[in-house]
């Protein structure tokens, strides 16, 4: 599963909305039983989570063919609790986490090329 793209990206999402759920938890312990150390600790570690999964969208973009659409509804799935799973298996049922057989060039690989002309 962790081979591909689409394996971390799958992975990456159950995860961010597991931190979401123990950053909620957090903050019940914080405001309920005044242990705010538990919101520091699910904080930081949500927010790694959280860059993690906006970096893996980022880099599953190109490879996977999402249109610039997509892409922005795997971003802004990232901000509600539990909206990266939701968008996972919206995606996973419209087929768009499955890698496309190659149709000529993405926009990095156009990206790289030029700059290669330019050296």
């Amino acid at each position: 599963m962790l081979r591909t793209g689409v394996g971390w990206f799958r992975l990456i999402a159950v995860a961010e909305a597991v931190s979401w759920a123990g950053l909620l938890l957090a903050m019940v312990l914080k405001y309920g039983f005044g242990f705010p150390e538990a919101v520091t600790v699910m904080g930081w570690i949500h927010g790694l989570v959280f860059t993690a999964y906006v970096v893996v969208s980022l880099v599953v973009y190109g490879p996977l063919r999402w249109s610039f659409r997509v892409l922005v509804l795997a971003l802004i799935a990232s901000v509600p609790p539990f909206g990266s799973v939701v968008f996972e298996r919206w995606a996973l049922r419209r087929g768009l986490l499955t890698t496309p057989e190659p149709l000529g060039p993405t926009s990095l690989s156009r990206l790289v090329g030029a700059l290669r002309a330019l050296n």
